[in-house]
């Protein structure tokens, strides 16, 4: 398939793990792509153009949106992947820190989609694709803030996809288990930390490490991008991965009881 056929697509945080991942699939797929990071990177080797965007700050979006407008003409693809991690208990976070994990998580996306539908609708055709999390579904002791952010986002591409569907628009979710990217790469520690959650906290990351040695390559994430890109008809939201299908499952049909007992002993917490 050309890059004709499949058009202009948009990557929000490629510079590393999913993102870049993603941002190759969707190149090999046909896709002519743009990646954004924070700070400046050259073009990579397999044609993808990489542009400075800070998701956070409103002038950088529309930046890197014009950018995008006056090197190709459209946008026919936007994937939202850019986000920020937060491990710790949820109040040893301040008010400054909590509003800067949703400034990128949830205000990023919003200002990178709003951004962008302007410019689908006057394509009449244009699809984003927001990178949700399986702590979208469920709860996340340890990572509450950044749970808050995934669920802030299901509800936010949902209620969207309904209001811009009949001008030729869909948004679709995709929601990773756990991946296999750099445990340190995005993850934030609570700036004012207690020491009531120090030993407890220690456990939450040492259980980190090891579920995401064991989780998902990032190509399985990416191959649920490029699926949920394509789909003549998408459906509103695509697990990526064996774990994350099983939670999605859990979370719908089993007894609220039954999922709480269960995460409590997954994440090794007392009853």
């Amino acid at each position: 398939m050309s890059e004709t056929e499949c058009g202009i697509a948009l990557v929000t945080g490629a510079s590393s793990g999913i993102g870049l991942v993603t941002a190759q699939a969707l190149r090999r797929d046909g896709y002519r792509v743009f990646g954004t990071s924070r700070k400046p990177m050259p073009d990579t080797a397999d044609g993808i153009t990489m542009l400075i965007c800070d998701v956070s700050n409103d002038a950088s979006v529309q930046g890197v949106v014009d950018e995008v407008l006056s090197r190709a003409g459209r946008i026919d693809l936007l994937v939202n992947n850019a986000g920020i991690g937060l491990l710790g208990g949820a109040e040893e976070s301040t008010m400054s820190q909590a509003k800067a994990v949703f400034d990128v998580n949830v205000f990023g996306i919003i200002r990178m989609t709003n951004a962008v539908l302007p410019v689908m609708r006057r394509q009449r055709r244009g699809r984003i694709v927001n990178l949700s999390s399986i702590l979208g579904l469920i709860p996340a002791p340890y990572n509450a803030l950044y749970a808050s952010t995934k669920h802030a986002i299901e509800g936010y591409s949902e209620s969207l996809d309904h209001e811009v569907r009949t001008q030729g628009i869909r948004i679709v979710l995709v929601e990773p288990g756990v991946t296999r990217t750099s445990f340190e790469e995005n993850i934030t520690r609570p700036d004012r930390p207690l020491a009531v959650y120090d030993t407890i906290r220690a456990d939450a990351a040492k259980l980190m490490r090891e579920i995401v040695a064991k989780g998902d390559a990032p190509e399985v994430v990416a191959a649920a991008v490029v699926r949920a890109a394509n789909a003549a008809s998408p459906k509103r939201r695509y697990t990526a991965g064996k774990a994350a299908g099983q939670i999605r499952f859990m979370r719908r049909f089993l007894p609220e009881s039954f999922v709480d007992k269960n995460l409590r002993k997954f994440s090794r917490l007392p009853d």
